[in-house]
């Protein structure tokens, strides 16, 4: 797997997989509740016109993020 950086880099529709979450403790907290936890695949499905939030999708469930939260969620290329 190759390393994109954070999910806010991340090119819109490629799949990756989640390999650490950092940043703001609740908002950590919030996304791994809600399963997003390294070795988790994700995609970026869409992004606003003005570029936030954007929208990813993950274990059947699609969510909005703001850029803030998503560039402390970095993700691996997956092949």
């Amino acid at each position: 797997m190759d390393l994109v950086g954070n999910l806010s880099q991340l090119p819109l529709g490629q799949l990756a997989v989640i390999s650490e979450i950092c940043g703001d403790l609740s908002v950590n907290q919030r996304l791994m509740t809600m399963g997003m936890i390294p070795g988790t695949e994700i995609r970026k499905v869409q992004v606003a016109p003005l570029g936030d939030p954007i929208a990813v999708e993950f274990k059947g469930q699609k969510i909005s993020l703001r850029k803030t939260e998503a560039a402390g969620v970095f993700v691996d290329l997956k092949d």
